[in-house]
């Protein structure tokens, strides 16, 4: 099958870890040890987040005295795809030394007219108390917002609307190649009025990206990896529990968080609603379970799912991208 995988922060960074670079390769070499009996079996594109990585960069940009002015976040972003590509590319050719492993630098396409230019919510960078990411506010320029029981930096996260890259991704994978991209979300690009593209300072949110390239690819299943074994039913109550499978309509009448879950769920539903596919929402550490159906949460047109994803039919590759 064709697999597309959204790794998500914490396979990078866990919550309250310094963001040095030994961490988080530990952190990336456990994430690879969970997805290589995936790769075994199935093509597989990797993807992942960058937030807290692209944020360390920013302030990095913001604090050297040789800049005139800091580095955009389109030119942040492509700098922490080659970072932490590197890392997952070295990991994977570790685990598989008998498959080809391609990481690559993308742009990601979204709107000029997106609202969300105008209304920033995409957290990145570091988590600060209220008075320090005050005081960083009104020294950068920055927009903050709490995050849980910290504050973060935010900036604007337009919708993907199609990777660039996705015909050279569908080579990559046709010649055997496991490939790792849309890190962050892309370096989110606009067409300008002679149809050139140009970066634009945003971040897209990787999820939703992961689910346009996974239906352009024509992939059979989406996972969305993260921190937490499956969507809770009643989150945060004392009746929580964890839902197994569900239909697109059923998971979004659960409402989850805006800030996390939310764009993972949009992002879920958007591809089986688009292609009548496979996905799913689950801990990283339970990546080859959640392909076969034994963890995590399935989401199907049907809200059913016949013993596993990894043993639906296959459906038809289109001709292009």
């Amino acid at each position: 099958m064709r697999v597309v995988v959204a790794l998500g922060g914490n396979a990078l960074l866990q919550r309250g870890q310094k963001p040095d670079a030994e961490v988080q390769e530990a952190n990336v070499a456990r994430a690879v040890a969970a997805l290589a009996p995936i790769a075994h079996e199935h093509e597989l594109v990797v993807t992942h987040g960058n937030g807290p990585q692209v944020g360390v960069l920013a302030l990095q940009s913001a604090s050297d005295p040789h800049l005139s002015t800091p580095y955009p976040f389109d030119v942040l972003g492509a700098q922490t795809q080659g970072m932490i590509g590197y890392w997952l590319l070295q990991a994977m050719q570790n685990n598989l030394p008998h498959r080809q492993v391609a990481a690559i630098i993308n742009q990601t396409l979204v709107e000029a007219a997106d609202p969300a230019f105008d209304d920033p919510t995409k957290f990145v960078g570091e988590v600060y108390t209220q008075d320090e990411a005050t005081r960083l506010a009104a020294e950068r320029g920055w927009v903050v917002k709490p995050d849980g029981a910290g504050w973060r930096r935010v900036v604007g996260s337009p919708r993907p609307q199609r990777v660039v890259e996705t015909r050279l991704i569908r080579l990559l994978l046709e010649s055997g190649a496991v490939v790792v991209c849309a890190g962050g979300g892309g370096v989110p690009v606009i067409r300008d009025p002679a149809g050139r593209l140009r970066g634009v300072e945003a971040v897209v949110d990787k999820d939703l990206t992961s689910a346009v390239l996974a239906e352009a690819l024509d992939a059979d299943v989406l996972m969305v990896l993260t921190d937490v074994p499956a969507v809770m039913e009643g989150f945060g109550t004392p009746e929580q529990r964890p839902v197994r499978a569900a239909t697109p309509a059923g998971l979004r009448a659960l409402e989850p968080p805006a800030g996390s879950m939310g764009p993972k769920v949009d992002a879920v539903c958007r591809f089986v609603e688009l292609t009548g596919g496979v996905a799913a929402i689950g801990s990283l550490d339970d990546a080859a379970a959640i392909l076969h159906g034994q963890a995590g949460t399935i989401i199907t047109p049907d809200g059913h799912f016949d013993g596993g994803a990894a043993r639906r039919s296959v459906r038809p590759r289109s001709l292009s991208a």
